[in-house]
């Protein structure tokens, strides 16, 4: 029987400044969370940043759809520097002329690679010759110098996001759907940014499965470093769902990578309020966050046929659950090792029995239960997501080993439905579109029909089981 043990160094990044905020591995891990409140509504996102503010969120983002939602998130700023100086982000996507404007806004610009030049996704696949490709790329550097610019002019950071649910087509038809088309999204970025010599830049790269999300991280890093490069990492699982399921599935993830060293700055994306995303996240970088500390000074935990973990450290099962979970992370992906065995005085046989098989389904290693993959809201949202996930929930939680995707709107919802059996994903304001893997069934359905409508196409395709 081999025992694990690990220590824990982060490794070395750039340093990066969002207002007064830097962001590196010279300085703590950040947290953050994002707004969910229509930005366009002034005195409700005030309200809702001073609780995420209070809560402990080092940056607060915002979705920024247009020019009308920049001139709002402009007065929210203005409101919100009277009490705080907690940096806003404002969270762009499918308009580059707004990126340019939040850009003299607020102090961090989100883009994202898949839908910032390109256009809208159609999944379809089309061939470039190699000049055509590289034509794509120098369109793309033109238009991004401009942003590169003008956030050189305004001292604004940028944070280039690349998410698995919305890569490109044209990434999709070279590289295909893969851990390597995701690190090339965002290495085109990152080029243009290097040569421009504009390295005030975060990336983040995520999924909501996390055995991409983590193979996915860990060779973008590997190919900064043969390119030279050491921009700060935000990680993230999306799409994690809500209570102790995306707790557990956040902390397998992330805890995989902050064991690496990897990681400067996290979201713990929970379809609930955002202020109860930073508990959590403070008590991930908490837990790693002590240098030249051996882990399982007190855990132990060991190998042979199965993955041994014993603690008594944690009376509290809330903690223990999301330490635990944050330990094996990197251990499970290492190993892949499907039987895991938990054991803490403290609580029953029975109880260790169940969260090694959450653990275990959060990593993607042993499908036990319906997995859900639900967003954690913003202001694009078009319906009550935590709502929405329960009513979903109380009709198909019998389905063991489905995945359903239950998504807010179409930035990441189509592309999120191909690692989903089915998805349940916002179309317009009271309108639902069902879709099974990336493709849709039915469009605008009316939401109060919309659940019994999931039920039938599943029905239809043959995975509906009866309750017991």
């Amino acid at each position: 029987m081999k025992q694990i043990q690990f220590t824990y160094h982060r490794r070395p990044t750039t340093t990066t400044l969002v207002g007064n905020l830097p962001i590196g591995s010279a300085y703590p891990v950040r947290i953050q969370s994002m707004a969910n409140t229509d930005t366009n509504d002034i005195d409700g996102s005030v309200r809702q940043a001073l609780r995420i503010a209070e809560a402990g969120s080092d940056l607060i983002r915002f979705t920024t759809q247009g020019k009308r939602e920049v001139e709002s998130l402009a007065l929210i700023h203005a409101q919100l520097r009277r009490t705080t100086d907690v940096p806003l982000v404002a969270d762009v996507h499918f308009n580059a002329a707004v990126a340019d404007l939040a850009a003299q806004t607020v102090e961090k610009v989100r883009i994202n690679p898949g839908n910032y030049i390109d256009p809208a996704r159609k999944f379809v696949h089309i061939e470039y010759t190699d000049p055509e490709y590289q034509a794509e790329l120098l369109r793309l550097r033109q238009r991004f110098t401009t942003l590169l610019n003008i956030c050189k002019e305004h001292h604004t950071a940028l944070r280039i996001g690349v998410n698995h649910g919305s890569l490109s087509d044209r990434i999709m038809s070279r590289y295909g759907d893969t851990p390597a088309g995701m690190v090339e999204s965002c290495m085109e970025f990152l080029r243009v940014c290097t040569e421009e010599n504009f390295l005030n830049v975060v990336i983040s790269i995520k999924a909501s499965n996390t055995g991409i999300m983590v193979e996915t991280v860990r060779l973008l890093v590997k190919q900064m470093e043969q390119e030279h490069m050491a921009f700060p990492l935000h990680l993230g699982v999306t799409e994690a769902g809500d209570g102790e399921d995306g707790r557990i599935k956040s902390a397998v993830g992330i805890g995989a990578l902050l064991a690496d060293g990897i990681g400067d700055t996290i979201r713990v994306s929970l379809s609930e309020a955002p202020e109860a995303e930073l508990p959590v996240a403070r008590a991930l970088a908490d837990y790693f966050e002590q240098p030249d500390s051996p882990r399982y000074s007190a855990v132990q935990c060991y190998i042979d046929e199965a993955v041994h973990y014993h603690s008594d450290e944690d009376t509290d099962w809330a903690s223990f659950a999301l330490h635990a979970a944050a330990d094996l992370g990197k251990v499970l992906f290492d190993t892949r090792n499907a039987n895991l065995i938990i054991r803490n005085p403290h609580f029953s046989g029975e109880q260790c029995d169940r969260l090694a098989l959450d653990i275990l389904q959060a990593a993607r290693l042993k499908l036990y239960k319906t997995e859900y993959i639900s967003c954690p809201s913003c202001g694009r949202t078009l319906f009550d997501i935590e709502t929405t996930i329960a009513a979903v929930k109380a009709a198909t939680s019998h389905l063991k080993g489905l995945k359903i995707g239950i998504m807010g709107c179409i930035v990441n919802g189509p592309g999120e439905m191909a690692d989903a059996d089915y998805g349940y994903v916002g179309a317009g304001r009271g309108r639902i579109s069902l879709y099974k893997k990336k493709e849709c069934i039915r469009k605008n359905i009316p939401e109060e029909e919309a659940v019994e409508a999931l039920i039938e196409l599943i029905k239809e395709n043959g995975d509906w089981q009866e309750k017991p």
